[in-house]
């Protein structure tokens, strides 16, 4: 259950992440109240996982959902570069979320 529970807190960072670009700097309601909601889930679930998951892996596996999720919603939907640089560096950020997750 704690894996769910980090997984989802990981899913609402990324929610957060885009209503953040979509706020404007907070100056658009809508997107600023979504913020700050998908914020604070993200917090209370990731206080969850922290029950009994390591504290490093955690904050890992939350960063890596986070920065993939974004990076792949940028890439596939803002508009943003897609080289293959940014895909290989993205791929190990990847790579040491699941060794970090299959030692655990």
């Amino acid at each position: 259950m704690d894996w769910l529970a980090l997984f989802a807190a990981g899913i609402f960072e990324v929610v957060w992440s885009v209503a953040l670009k979509y706020s404007q700097g907070f100056r658009v309601l809508v997107p600023s109240l979504v913020t700050a909601a998908a914020m604070a889930a993200s917090f209370a679930l990731l206080s969850v996982a922290l029950r009994s998951l390591p504290m490093g892996t955690v904050y890992a596996v939350w960063t890596g959902i986070g920065t993939l999720g974004t990076f792949l919603i940028g890439a596939f939907f803002l508009g943003e570069a897609l080289t293959a640089t940014r895909v290989l560096c993205v791929a190990f950020i990847v790579a040491g979320v699941a060794g970090l997750r299959l030692t655990a």
